[in-house]
């Protein structure tokens, strides 16, 4: 009995022996590696750039106010188109009293002035009349009372200037701020009840309104230093507006800055192209706006992923598949790139069926 047992306690070893034996052997067997091809195929391979930037008017006017005072009146708003002489505000002088004493005495003299002419020309002319005096002396005081005359005209004037802003004849307002341009009207920064300063040689003075012409539009970007000795005048921008889904507006470069500005650590250049407007489309002032500079282009030619190209000794190659499973190596050469797909010049035809390398 004893046997017995004995004997079948070394047969189930045997096979525990045998069986942990057997499943390390199999765990050490691995499967061999499948991998996957793929070939090259024909396309277009554009090399492009890309400048942020956005869309503005070339040309942005501010319409400034003549005199100082406290706007009256706005006759306009942003979005109105305006002519070169439209109104758009109308200023309420409050004068200055420096000035308008200044004008208030000037006139009080030219009164004076033209009562002393008066009376001497009146002199003058009887005299004349009994041929007392010669023309030459009546001439010299008639042009004393002509000067007089026109010196309290103006003075008169002067002081309707100081007060209202308003020339005698009321033929010139000063206190009409009118649009010196076509175009539209931007924006308007200013209320009714705001105070406003003149333009003169010392200050810009108030701006009632910026006025831009919206058909003329440009797009303004900048480009990193590494892509700028790239582009030259004339090259062709495709511009996307974020504003605007699925278009895409052409342009063409036409100011490349010669000085670069640093921007969060780079240095950047700024670009200018002028932009063809779609009639479809209204683009208004400030939109954001990515441009598309192609540098190279190339035509149907065979181009391969560049995930599939390995690299020796900066040499590009794949590996091709000469029977199942079997590879060799062919070295290529290479022309332009996308980032993604890169034009093959040499060493392999769309035929070849190349090793994928990152699929098991």
């Amino acid at each position: 009995m004893k046997n017995v047992l004995l004997i079948s306690a070394l047969v189930v070893v045997s096979l525990l022996v045998g069986y942990t034996f057997f499943y390390l052997y199999d765990k050490s067997q691995e499967e061999p590696i499948v991998y996957q091809t793929k070939t090259a195929s024909y396309s277009d391979i554009l090399n492009k750039t890309v400048a942020t930037g956005a869309i503005k008017p070339r040309e942005e006017v501010d319409i400034k106010p003549q005199v100082s005072g406290i706007v009256e009146a706005l006759y306009m708003e942003a979005g109105a188109s305006v002519k070169a002489g439209d109104q758009i505000a109308k200023i309420k002088v409050i004068p200055d009293m420096i000035s308008l004493n200044n004008a208030e005495n000037r006139l009080e003299i030219a009164k004076l002035n033209l009562e002393n002419a008066t009376q001497d020309f009146n002199r003058q002319e009887k005299l004349y009349e009994q041929k007392v005096i010669s023309s030459a002396e009546f001439q010299s005081a008639r042009l004393r009372y002509e000067n007089s005359r026109q010196e309290l005209s103006t003075a008169q004037d002067n002081l309707k200037i100081v007060k209202e802003g308003t020339a005698k004849s009321g033929e010139t307002s000063l206190t009409i701020v009118r649009s010196t341009v076509n175009g539209m009207i931007l924006d308007v920064p200013i209320k009714v009840g705001n105070q406003v300063i003149e333009s003169n040689n010392f200050n810009d003075g108030t701006t009632v309104a910026t006025v831009a012409n919206m058909g003329d539009m440009i797009f303004e970007g900048l480009i990193d230093e590494s892509e700028v000795g790239k582009l030259h005048e004339g090259m062709d921008l495709f511009i996307t507006i974020g504003a605007i889904d699925n278009h895409q507006f052409q342009a063409e470069l036409e100011y490349i800055s010669p000085k670069g500005t640093e921007q969060n650590g780079a240095i950047q250049f700024q670009i200018r192209a002028k932009v063809t407007l779609d009639e479809n489309f209204f683009i208004r002032a400030g939109y954001s706006a990515n441009a598309d500079i192609v540098l190279a282009s190339r035509d149907s030619v065979l181009a391969l992923n560049e995930a599939l190209i390995q690299f020796d000794d900066k040499q590009p190659y794949v590996e091709v598949e000469v029977s199942p499973q079997n590879y060799e190596r062919r070295d290529l050469k290479l022309g332009l790139s996308d980032g993604i797909i890169v034009e093959v010049l040499d060493g392999i035809s769309a035929e070849d069926k190349i090793k994928v390398w990152n699929v098991n």
